[in-house]
């Protein structure tokens, strides 16, 4: 069956493009004025979307934004496409250049997924090994992503204390994620210092997609002992390096 002939399933991905595009959660109102839509249509097409999870309803602000099974779409893309290939290579090059482990992960809901792991000669074996999902809160990579994204998206995915995975120490809450997320935004790159594996520490940038989105996360991984807090701007700029030529990339193909 051709596209033209079911006009619910084409104006379902129009409304998932149009939601892709932008740069947080918008009205439903703004989305049938932007695709000349009937709002009775795109109210529908949203509900059903919310249900099936590839969108999120804010319901006090009246917005909506993509959900979590949009993030799975993205995952299974990023897998296979050219920002996979190409970091690989790009991550192989900045190994051998610090000595220090590195890895590509994506936003998988409220997680980070693993899609790549470089480990370094004679360094420790981590836990984040390709396939591996870690609470995003908790990792370097999960705070980059986090922090580029806006206010309405975070809240969506962390919108209470409820929304934080177990762990031990200091407990999570949307106030101290938003203070680590300023932290990030400040410096222009995130750290974790012992939160998946005490000893060790991680910084992380993102890599941004065309329309500027952060597609995924470069991050290196250490031993404390090796690499001071004194260290960690250096190698966060060595993954500026790689991640502004990964971005150029892909925005020439």
């Amino acid at each position: 069956m051709r596209v033209s002939k079911v006009p619910a399933a084409t104006n379902t991905l129009r409304i998932l493009r149009h939601l892709a595009s932008r740069r947080g959660p918008v009205t439903a109102m703004s989305i049938a004025a932007a695709l000349d839509l009937p709002r009775s249509s795109v109210y529908h097409l949203l509900a059903v979307m919310t249900e099936a999870g590839f969108v999120v309803h804010l319901e006090e602000e009246r917005l909506y934004g993509l959900g979590p099974a949009a993030s799975e779409l993205s995952f299974a893309y990023v897998r296979q496409a050219p920002l996979a290939r190409l970091a690989h290579t790009a991550l192989a090059t900045l190994v051998d250049a610090v000595g220090e482990s590195a890895h590509l992960s994506v936003l998988h809901g409220r997680d980070v997924v693993y899609v790549i792991e470089m480990r370094a000669a004679g360094r420790p074996v981590l836990v984040s090994d390709v396939g591996v999902r870690l609470p995003a809160h908790l990792t370097a990579s999960g705070r980059a992503i986090l922090a580029d994204l806006s206010a309405a998206q975070v809240r969506a995915l962390f919108p209470g204390k409820e929304s934080f995975a177990g762990v031990g120490g200091e407990p999570w809450t949307p106030t101290r994620l938003r203070a680590e997320l300023r932290k990030a935004r400040t410096r222009g790159w995130a750290v974790e210092t012992g939160d998946v594996t005490p000893g060790l520490s991680s910084v992380a940038v993102p890599v941004h997609d065309h329309l500027g989105w952060p597609a995924a996360a470069l991050a290196l991984t250490f031993e404390d002992r090796r690499v001071g807090p004194e260290g960690h701007p250096r190698l966060a700029a060595e993954l500026t390096a790689v991640a502004r030529r990964l971005a150029a990339r892909l925005r020439t193909g």
